[in-house]
């Protein structure tokens, strides 16, 4: 079980998160991983910037925040008189982390320097400091819970310091070793998600999704039944439903069709964090935290067909633009969509869509809004004057409709719906992507045009409410 952050925002959420492990230990063996509370990695990174800068004012007051948060939260458990020795070593524990993070934001303030390696290390304190306020909230319940970092739980990385690939054979063996004769004595391990270690012993971090991956791995390893992710939502949905109203929670989806949603902006878990599991054919459930009885969403390897339905769910990604490369001279040029790309990438532009005519005159890519200028900047200084690209242009009002579903798969006439469904709204379709695995339909519309697009298909398709139970 993964708790995330709206999980364990404060006592009272985290005495939730208690009482749902609580209710399915019995009978069960449980492994737990926490997030850090809230918006406390946020508020970290915020802090670690504020120290670099030399802004030691707001950074002492976004300190004092971040302290009074965990003491509250601390206080809560710490007050209680169950096990009044187990209450005072959970208040000290917290004080000496507290001021360790302290004298680290005073390091990096005095030195104007953050590098990635005491980057991590300054994350490193949300999970560290929320693993032991819920271990307690676990013990005070009568359950033998034991708190480990994730690298006490034996999880080992390369040294990506910011988004370090876990080394799955070496940590496998050491989750198994260090949390299995635990969980079999009846014991309950609690985990800091996100965080790890190289194999110098330097704390590192997972990157995004960091605790579901953690999550994930260790749920791999000790050859769980199902993972269950924690969060503030029922699962995965049919749409946003702040844009289509009857959107409905889906009972279950694929790896590769979940994997195609977290892409496209659905709220579960980051594509990279289903690897694990998926590789293991593990299922992960998504359930929404506030809501303990509802099941919400089962993804695992089975091709659910759902209820026969074509498409799953239509997803939308805002705030991108389009830019275009043209040139009569790229036409059987080889190299030129390296050249681009290897720009891109040199400037950490993600790309996130791609599409070619079979002229060859000109790639199209889909990249965030923020990235656009950067990145005409760079194609024009990289490629231009060299006699291929002739111009580089850009289109800044645009978002990402994406139609998802296995059953789509060898269905003709898919994509016949999706644009007829689109031009009877009288939408204009910029660009157009589909992949071989046939999961997901991708096109670009502006971003005026985006949410009636989105409510067209789900109509089209018949995903909502008063077509399906699911």
């Amino acid at each position: 079980m993964k708790f995330g952050g709206t999980s364990l925002a404060d006592a009272t959420a985290i005495k939730n998160a208690a009482a749902i492990v609580e209710q399915f230990h019995k009978g069960n063996r449980i492994a737990v991983v926490a997030s850090a509370m809230n918006d406390t990695t946020d508020h970290l990174i915020k802090l670690g910037e504020l120290a670099q800068k030399g802004q030691l004012w707001e950074a002492k007051n976004l300190l004092s925040r971040i302290q009074a948060a965990h003491l509250n939260a601390t206080k809560s458990f710490a007050g209680t008189k169950t096990n009044h020795l187990a209450s005072k070593e959970l208040l000290g524990k917290v004080n000496a982390l507290l001021s360790s993070l302290e004298r680290s934001v005073e390091g990096i303030g005095q030195l104007r320097e953050l590098t990635l390696r005491s980057r991590d290390y300054l994350l490193s304190f949300g999970e560290r400091l929320s693993v032991p306020i819920l271990t307690t909230a676990l013990a005070q319940k009568g359950l033998k819970a034991q708190a480990f970092t994730g690298s006490d739980a034996g999880i080992v990385t390369d040294n990506n310091f910011g988004e370090a690939k876990p080394l799955a054979e070496i940590s496998t063996h050491q989750i198994q070793q260090r949390l299995g004769p635990l969980l079999e004595a009846g014991g309950l391990p609690v985990v800091t998600g996100f965080i790890a270690q190289n194999t110098d012993g330097n704390t590192t971090t997972l990157g995004r999704g960091g605790s579901d991956y953690t999550a994930s791995l260790i749920g791999a390893a000790l050859k769980a039944d199902e993972v269950w992710i924690w969060t503030d939502v029922d699962g995965l949905m049919t749409a946003d439903p702040h844009v289509v109203k009857d959107a409905v929670t889906l009972s279950n989806v694929s790896f590769g069709e979940a994997l195609e949603l977290s892409y496209f902006g659905a709220k579960m878990m980051h594509p990279r964090a289903l690897q694990p599991a998926a590789r293991h054919k593990i299922p992960v459930r998504i359930r929404n935290s506030s809501k303990p009885t509802f099941e919400g969403t089962l993804v695992s390897a089975d091709q659910s067909m759902n209820n026969g339905k074509v498409a799953k769910a239509i997803s939308i990604i805002k705030d991108v633009g389009i830019i275009t490369i043209s040139g009569a001279s790229m036409m059987g040029a080889p190299g030129v969509a390296a050249k681009i790309f290897q720009t891109l990438g040199i400037n950490g532009v993600n790309v996130v869509m791609i599409s070619q005519g079979s002229s060859e005159a000109t790639i199209s890519c889909v990249i965030a809004r923020k990235d656009v200028d950067r990145a005409v900047r760079s194609l024009q200084l990289s490629l231009m004057g060299q006699g291929d690209v002739e111009k580089v242009t850009e289109e800044k009002d645009a978002c990402v409709i994406a139609v998802v579903g296995s059953g789509m798969k060898g269905s003709p006439g898919v994509a016949a719906r999706v644009f007829t469904a689109v031009a009877k709204k009288n939408v204009n379709v910029r660009m157009i992507a589909q992949g071989t695995s046939e999961y997901n339909i991708s096109f670009v519309v502006s971003d005026v045009d985006g949410p009636e697009t989105v409510r067209a298909l789900h109509d089209e398709f018949q995903l909502g409410s008063k077509n399906q139970s699911s």
